[in-house]
């Protein structure tokens, strides 16, 4: 079984605040009368191990910008979801790992032998999967809440608009605040082709180009004109439009997202909220905005 990692305060508001948002989620649909006629599902993307462990291998930290804190995040979210007193009716946990799919079955088998049959673990790329399953699923007849947990950059702009589009999920995404974007834009140019698709990517436009960077120009002293760009946008730039995209193709979002430091004190990430359903979504902001605020 995987060690417990404690990161300290931070670690632990990102759990509290998905635990308390499911607790209420699960009040609202097992005792109002017509949301008791839907069947309620729980997804934890890039799931993890399902608890905090010292022992990830930490290769990719070079490239995606994140450390041991950074670590802190990936674990935990499955344990508070399948620890609610009220159960969801399935539970779909997806990550690409094979040891993690592994201990994740050994944390379901072990520990929740109750909710075996609830429960779906996935070894599979966790966009592709989600936009499949965001596709084909009856909608009129469940609702679900989706937890996007990524490494670094992991999540595709398609994959969150494939959730916008069901008009029936719930969605709280960690994006990348301090250890995404914001180490991958150069001060004096735009990045290079691998990074500027990245972002692409993750932002569904290449608009990002002019909302981060000016373009200017000096003229030497032959007459001859050298363009240059700058890098305009801070974290609270990036942030913002990142915010402006998910309100573009979602029914309502939370404006101020909990920012989460590390030990240091520097932003990591913004926990993110929206919610797709037209009817929901108010009751669904009003709660997570609350406990956004902490």
């Amino acid at each position: 079984m995987a060690k417990h990692r404690f990161g300290g305060s931070w670690t632990e508001r990102k759990l509290n605040a998905l635990r308390d948002y499911l607790v209420q989620y699960q009040k609202i649909f097992t005792t109002n009368p017509n949301a008791r006629k839907l069947q309620t599902i729980y997804v934890d993307a890039f799931a993890g191990t399902g608890d905090r462990d010292t022992g990830e291998d930490l290769r990719q930290s070079s490239l995606f910008g994140y450390d041991d804190d950074t670590r802190g995040y990936q674990e935990g979210s499955v344990r508070v979801a399948l620890s609610l007193e009220n159960k969801f009716h399935q539970y779909i946990f997806i990550d690409n790992k094979a040891k993690h799919t592994s201990a994740l079955h050994n944390l379901v088998n072990l520990e929740f032998a109750t909710l075996v049959n609830r429960c779906t673990i996935e070894k599979t790329d966790a966009n592709r999967w989600l936009q499949d399953w965001c596709r084909t699923q009856n909608w009129r007849e469940q609702r679900a809440v989706v937890f996007l947990d990524p490494y670094g950059m992991g999540v595709e702009w398609e994959t969150i608009v494939a959730i916008a589009n069901t008009k029936a999920i719930d969605l709280w995404v960690l994006f990348p605040l301090g250890i995404g974007p914001s180490r991958v834009l150069p001060n004096q140019e735009i990045p290079d082709s691998k990074w500027a698709s990245r972002l692409t990517k993750v932002f569904g436009s290449d608009e990002w180009k002019s909302k981060f960077y000016v373009e200017g120009g000096d003229v030497d002293l032959f007459g001859v004109k050298h363009k240059s760009v700058t890098k305009i946008a801070g974290v609270d730039e990036i942030l913002a439009f990142f915010l402006q995209r998910l309100g573009s193709v979602f029914e309502k979002t939370v404006d101020h997202p909990l920012i989460l430091h590390n030990s240091k004190h520097s932003p990591m990430y913004a926990l993110c909220f929206a919610a797709g359903n037209p009817k929901g979504a108010p009751t669904a902001v009003k709660i997570a905005s609350h406990l956004a605020r902490g």
